[in-house]
């Protein structure tokens, strides 16, 4: 692909690029539509040394689409559009600390995803991204042929497998900072069956649609389901598929939940502070 306005600089050789020349809070328009291209083609993009306020990033991030407001968690006050996640010295959990793609558990999941760092650890701390894409186009005919027509149940809370403590208000006990962002979900939707194999729909290409939120495969045998699901989060995450970024003040990535998985690690013990916002998707077929 050519680009005018940007450069684009890919960080491995399936996924992610670092997109230099492109101030977030003042794109026109030709300069927002290749970075939209790239992001499209990269699955996730990085940028380094913004400096955008919480109406910036939320102007930016409505160019992608509606915004969508967590079930769980509030945002903040002032910007409600705005997921402020901290991690705090001694906080056993770490938010996003395994592998999913983002509100898999709701009828309409994530479009897309944005953080934006404010305080990084010293050391640690960086998040991996996987290219779903590939998931799919690396098994064999036979098994997508197989997989075509499976259909996920995916759950926000009350795991039955794959994520650790069931219950969100536990996660959280060593934080009473994000504890308090927690709220009762009422009858909004936190459960819901997705096609195994989702087509993107607009670079119209297949990729496998899985992560911790899935435990079942519907009208399967539970012994059967977990035997597939184990295989292919297996799969899904291999080392070839995958990047992984090395988080600094100021640096923004965006990425496609359509195709991607991604997993914060959990390999500090310092603050953290960064700021969500997600774009409302659509129903995957």
């Amino acid at each position: 692909m050519e680009f005018r306005k940007i450069e684009v600089v890919p960080i491995s050789g399936n996924i992610g690029a670092l997109i230099n020349g492109a101030q977030l809070n003042a794109l026109n328009d030709e300069t927002f539509e290749e970075v939209y291209q790239a992001w499209l083609h990269h699955c996730v993009l990085f940028f380094r040394n913004q400096k955008i306020t919480p109406q910036e990033q939320i102007d930016f991030a409505q160019r992608f689409g509606e915004i969508h407001f967590h079930p769980y968690m509030k945002g903040l006050d002032e910007h409600p559009e705005i997921l402020e996640i901290i991690k705090e010295p001694g906080d056993g959990y770490t938010f996003g600390s395994v592998w999913h793609t983002d509100q898999m558990f709701n009828p309409k999941p994530a479009k897309a995803t944005m953080l934006y760092a404010h305080e990084v650890p010293k050391k640690g701390g960086d998040t991996m991204f996987s290219n779903q894409y590939l998931a799919y186009e690396t098994l064999s005919k036979p098994m997508r042929d197989m997989l075509n027509r499976v259909k996920t149940f995916n759950v926000g809370d009350g795991f039955r497998r794959g994520i650790g403590k069931a219950k969100r208000i536990d996660r959280y006990a060593k934080n009473p900072t994000m504890q308090a962002k927690i709220r009762d979900p009422g009858n909004v939707s936190t459960e819901a069956i997705h096609p195994l194999i989702r087509t993107h729909p607009e670079t119209k290409r297949k990729s496998l649609y899985i992560g911790s939120h899935t435990q079942t495969l519907d009208g399967f045998n539970a012994d059967e389901a977990d035997s597939i699901i184990d295989f292919l989060r297996n799969h899904s995450q291999r080392h070839e598929f995958t990047c992984r970024f090395r988080w600094e003040t100021g640096s923004i990535a965006l990425w496609d939940n359509r195709c991607v998985q991604h997993k914060a690690l959990a390999d500090y013990d310092e603050r953290r502070r960064t700021h969500r916002i997600t774009i409302a998707g659509e129903k995957p077929i």
